[in-house]
């Protein structure tokens, strides 16, 4: 059984609260916040003891940490966490910076413990299908992938002022998902993007809406379009072209039924937004790091797989600001 200690209580470590408590290889035993009070109901609703988070990481009858914290936190919660023995799962990003993430890449490999990162999307039903038809080749040699990622509505500006923008918060998901597909990461990153949908996103240095280009050195192409408001919900889907033919992942919607009328034909929207479109995608995710740590094998997305999607955000952010491809490094 993996004893599991809980760092951050807000609504992504509730999310996260609930697939340790579900698993039956992992246990919740203690959850620590900045809140005080957020831990404690928390820690209540799943058994577990509200703590001191130095105190989660050098308790010795902990196995694990899961970092859910605000993301200036994740390197170094996650170097005092291996230096004091426990895996980690971190949710994604691994920091704000990218040098940061990469001085937390060497200490973790000196402390010689297992990190994973958050990339759940990875773990999606659908998009596991997906992946698993073009490495079988079904559509011979993927040459342009497309991924559509569309919020329903816009953070609070608050929120977008602290959370690294929109290419290190949002669309790091998609970066990780080509990378992926993709098999590796690509030579250069192209982008443009604007606030169009909240004067006050751009106020405060931030994009909402965005197109991303990744140039591979073979030839081939990806494209990722964001944006933060799609009036009908959370439009999650993929296209990926090969040489034999075409592979797509649909939105997952709210219901199967359709009506078709002489008026036309209609059915249901997306599924509103992430928490319930991802949470089989979270479930089969941490199922995979419980399943990693007890095998002592290599995590399903390492720390390397979050520093190289961190990268292609920076170079992305460069992009924007000087309209230029900017190349990543071999």
């Amino acid at each position: 059984m993996l004893r599991v200690g809980l760092l951050g209580a807000g609504r992504i470590g509730a999310v996260h609260a609930s697939t340790i408590a579900a698993h039956p290889g992992s246990a919740l035993v203690a959850v620590s916040d900045i809140n005080a009070t957020a831990a404690g109901t928390l820690a209540a609703r799943h058994g577990a003891e509200a703590g001191d988070t130095q105190a989660i990481i050098d308790d010795p009858d902990i196995d694990a940490v899961l970092i859910a914290t605000s993301t200036d936190t994740h390197s170094d919660l996650i170097e005092r966490a291996t230096a004091a023995g426990k895996a980690v799962f971190c949710e994604k990003p691994v920091d704000l910076s990218l040098a940061r993430a990469q001085e937390c890449q060497k200490a973790v490999a000196a402390n010689g413990r297992p990190v994973m990162i958050g990339f759940n999307r990875r773990f999606d039903p659908n998009f596991v299908a997906l992946k698993t038809a073009a490495t079988r080749g079904e559509i011979g040699k993927p040459e342009l992938l497309t991924l559509t990622s569309f919020d329903p509505a816009p953070p609070p500006v608050a929120y977008v002022r602290v959370s690294g923008g929109l290419f290190r918060d949002m669309m790091i998901h998609d970066f990780d998902m080509a990378n992926f597909l993709m098999g590796g990461a690509p030579a250069t990153v192209s982008a443009v993007g604007s606030a169009i949908v909240d004067p006050e996103i751009g106020a405060a240095g931030d994009v909402d809406t965005a197109v991303v280009t990744l140039s591979y050195g073979d030839g081939r192409i990806a494209v990722i379009k964001n944006s933060r408001r799609a009036a009908y919900g959370y439009d999650q889907r993929i296209e990926l072209l090969g040489s034999k033919g075409l592979l797509q992942a649909q939105n997952v919607l709210e219901n199967t039924v359709v009506k078709s009328t002489a008026e036309g034909v209609t059915g249901a929207k997306p599924t509103y937004f992430f928490l319930e479109r991802y949470m089989p995608a979270y479930r089969a995710e941490w199922a995979g790091f419980v399943e990693a740590v007890s095998e002592g094998a290599v995590p399903p997305v390492t720390l390397a797989d979050g520093v190289a999607a961190l990268a292609m955000a920076e170079a992305a952010t460069l992009s924007l600001r000087t309209g230029a491809p900017v190349p990543l490094e071999a």
